[in-house]
Formats: C-alpha cells, structure tokens, sequence
C-alpha cells in the first residue's frame, strides 16, 4: 500500500510552495480523460510547447495529447496499429505511444506518480528536501521534470552508459546528475548510490521507481483505462484481445497487464528482458544496450504472480533494428517492401525499448500462432528523439548503412524473429521468479520477509494498492483547494 499519513506542517508548505509556483496538481481521473481538465488551463496550454517547465504542463501527463510540439490540446489516445507487412504475423499488434508525453516518454507519470502522493500528504517538503530520482534513464528526466516546476532541488542517479541526450537534458533541468558505473544493467551500483546519499545527512527523499507503488498504480490505472479504450475502439466483432508484452525495466508498465486481465479475463501477461541479461528466464546476468530497461534482479512492484510468459530480445536485434527504422537505405527498402509510406515515415516514434516491445509481441504472436482476429497490446515507451547519438555511433562504427545492410536486417531481426529464449510460466516458474526477490530487496534493500510473502499469498496485497486511486484524488482535490488557485 502507498503510505497516505498526513503530515500537516509539512503540507501547509508544501501547498505555500505550490501557489508561490502556480502550480495545480491533476488528479488521476484527469490523466485518465483530460477533458476533465478545467477550461481556463486548457485555454494556457495553447501557448505552452510540451517540453516546457511550465506548470500547466502536468495536465499533459496523459496518453491523449495532440501529437504537436507546442500548444496542442487533447484528443483520443495516442497509439498505431503496426502492418503485418513490417511484423511478419498476422496478429495485429497495436502500440500506445509515448514520445507526447512531456519530456518525450511516459516516464514523466510514473515519476508524478510517486511524487504526488507524497507530496499532497505533507509526507515530501519541497521547501527544504532534495528530490532524489534514481533511474535508468526516463524516469530521472520525469523526476527531475517535476521537481523543477516545484523549484525542488533534485538529484537524478542514472548509469554513466546511457544516451548522451538524457544527460544533455539533464544538466538544463535537474540540480545535480550522479553517474554510476556501468550501463543499463547495472542497477545495484544505483542502489548503492541511493544508500550512500541517505547515510550522507542530507535531507532528501528517494523516489526509487523499482519499489514505489505509486509507479505501478499509474499505469495500472491510466495505462490500464488507456488501452482498455484502444481496444473498446478497435475490437471488431470477431477479434479477441490476446493479451500485453512489455519489456520489464522497473515494472511499472507491466501494471496496466494487471488492469487488462481484470478487464479481459483470460488475456495474458508478457514480460520481456535482454538476451544478454536474461535474470527472469534463466536467472541470469549481463550486459546490454536496451535502454529503458534495467535488469540483473527483479523489481519488487512486480506482480510476478500474474505473468504468463518471459521472452528475451537480443540487444542485437534491437540496434541493427533502430538503424533500419531511421536511416534513408532502410525507410527506402521497408516501402519497397510493401510497408505504407507514411507508416515508415513515423518509425522515428520507436525508441530502442519500443523496438524491444514490438519484437516481444512478434513472439508473443508467433508462440501461440495468432491470426488476423488475435489483438497484441503493448507500449513504445519514448522516441528516437532520445537515441540520435546512438545513430551517430553505429555510423562512425560501422559505416554506411545501404540497402544491402536493410535487406539483412529486416529479414533476419523482424521477419526472422522467432520463438526461441521464450518461457510460458507455471506455476513454479513464477515462485522461482518472484523468489529472486529476496536476495535484492530482503538481504539488500530492508524489506521484510512478511511483505515478501505477503506479494505471492496475499491477493489483498496487489488489490489493495490499485483500490487507493480515489483517495489519492481526493487529498489532490484538498490540496489543489488549499492552494487556492482554482
């Protein structure tokens, strides 16, 4: 459960800090339908560009923005329907698109997420804490985000290896940016981080995306409703909702699954990781060049009990992918292979984890041999907005792209994707996923073996969390009226 205490001295601050900012907190039933968003900050956001460190910007934490840069306002869920020409399946594979979200990727709730509820409980005093974001990328930017427009100081920990453009970002927006050795997959040395900083004596708080509820309740709640109306639109009425493959990262995302099996009862759940660090499907170890998605142990708001099947997708695939998708000899060959222009015109709306998914839901489809009625959901999480420097390398190293290298590429990584490293799950096999909890979060991050128990024997536990959303509204509306701007 969120912890929802009162504070009180320390909300009468933090509100203080809200209306010095302008700032009004939406609540996630606005997130969910933001025509619910009141007139007179619509009317702002006209003149707001969606990057912008302006507070009006956090009614844009939804998936139903107008796909522009400055000054759109809202409209249906942002997603595409990808062509059996480009898949190589018959299914059709549907993907929510993150790249309109401020900050270019959906990372900017989940950080909210966790922020907010602490906040409008007093429990987080912007006035004097530091704002601590521990990430693999995304979500330090959301974090970071979010505390500038609350003039917080923050701090976003992320691993040395990732993309030059999150760390360029950073330095405009965040007050300090620790790097952690190593890459992607090296998620203990944040953790290690996070330990020295609250033996440091400084007072801040750790928003730890792996193990805050709040992470997973955005997309259980606001992914979960977004995709949920995808399909109300989409479902014809001889096709059937199979199920959602994401990538795992922290475990947020996968929430919405919990979601979409309550509304489609019998739809399974697909969790993805790097072949290169295959922890879930053989409790393995690695490095990889996924990003988005950090690995090596399993993240404790992971209702791994609800999890269908694990596939692994080679990092391989992933870049040689990302060069198909947004260099010119690639876009060329994928039309000359009967992928609609404008459909290859938007690949750039696929960062690397967007790729990874897709290629989730290609084995998702295969293993269970889909046809043209089976619907696949999943996300692209951000852009390759994000990943432009990872373009320029691959040039540098590897040369050219022709359409030699395209027509590899596309037939071996998309169209030869298949159905290997890929575990369905029994019964056993997810005890033993959420058994490797233990060793991360008991031995090493101070949870209790009750609570671990409690995640696998409970089933109040997981229902418990996702039932909170209309008490957090409603500390967001008192807060928002103690504030007084509305």
């Amino acid at each position: 459960m969120i912890n929802l205490e009162v504070m009180q001295d320390r909300l009468e601050r933090a509100a203080s800090r809200a209306k010095e900012r302008d700032i009004i907190i939406p609540t996630y039933a606005q997130m969910k339908d933001p025509s619910k968003t009141p007139d007179k900050y619509k009317e702002e956001l006209g003149s707001v560009g969606l990057w912008d460190v302006a507070p009006r910007n956090l009614f844009r934490i939804t998936w139903k923005n107008q796909p522009v840069a400055s000054g759109g306002g809202f409209g249906d869920v942002n997603y595409i329907e990808f062509p059996s020409s480009i898949t190589g399946t018959k299914a059709r594979i549907i993907a929510l698109v993150g790249k309109w979200f401020p900050t270019g990727a959906h990372k900017v709730g989940a950080a909210f997420s966790c922020l907010v509820p602490r906040l409008v409980t007093g429990q987080f005093d912007p006035t004097t804490q530091k704002a601590v974001w521990p990430s693999t990328g995304n979500y330090c930017r959301g974090g970071a985000y979010d505390s500038a427009l609350l003039a917080t100081e923050s701090i976003a920990i992320l691993p040395e290896g990732m993309s030059k453009e999150r760390f360029d970002w950073l330095a405009n927006i965040a007050g300090e940016t620790i790097k952690t050795p190593g890459s992607e997959s090296n998620v203990k040395e944040i953790f290690d981080k996070c330990w020295e900083l609250r033996e440091s004596g400084q007072d801040l708080m750790i928003f730890n995306q792996f193990d805050e509820f709040g992470n997973y309740l955005w997309h259980y709640d606001v992914t979960g409703h977004a995709m949920e109306e995808v399909l109300k639109k989409e479902l014809g009425p001889n096709d059937t909702y199979r199920g959602v493959a994401l990538t795992t990262g922290s475990a947020g995302t996968i929430a919405c699954g919990d979601y979409m099996k309550q509304a489609f009862p019998g739809s399974k759940i697909v969790a993805s990781e790097a072949l290169q660090c295959p922890t879930l499907l053989e409790n393995g170890f690695g490095a990889h060049r996924i990003e988005g998605i950090g690995d090596k142990h399993v993240p404790w708001i992971h209702n791994v009990k609800n999890t269908d099947m694990v596939v692994a997708i080679d990092d391989n695939s992933v870049v040689n992918i990302a060069r198909l998708f947004n260099e010119p000899a690639g876009r060329e060959y994928l039309a000359s292979q009967g992928v609609p222009q404008d459909f290859v015109d938007g690949l750039d709306r696929l960062g690397f984890s967007g790729i990874a998914n897709v290629l989730s839901s290609i084995k998702f489809a295969k293993y269970y041999e889909m046809d043209e009625n089976d619907v696949v959901v999943t996300v692209l999480t951000d852009s390759m907005e994000l990943y432009g420097s990872r373009l320029t390398e691959m040039h540098e190293e590897h040369g050219e792209y022709s359409q030699l290298d395209a027509s590899a590429d596309f037939a071996r990584y998309l169209l030869g994707e298949s159905t290997d490293n890929l575990i369905e799950l029994s019964y056993e096999d997810r005890k033993r996923v959420h058994n490797l909890k233990y060793f991360t979060w008991v031995e090493q991050q101070g949870k209790t073996y009750e609570e671990i128990q409690a995640q696998w024997y409970d089933d109040d536990y997981w229902t418990g969390v996702q039932q909170q959303v209309p008490e957090i509204d409603s500390l967001i509306e008192e807060f928002n009226a103690k504030v007084g701007l509305n």
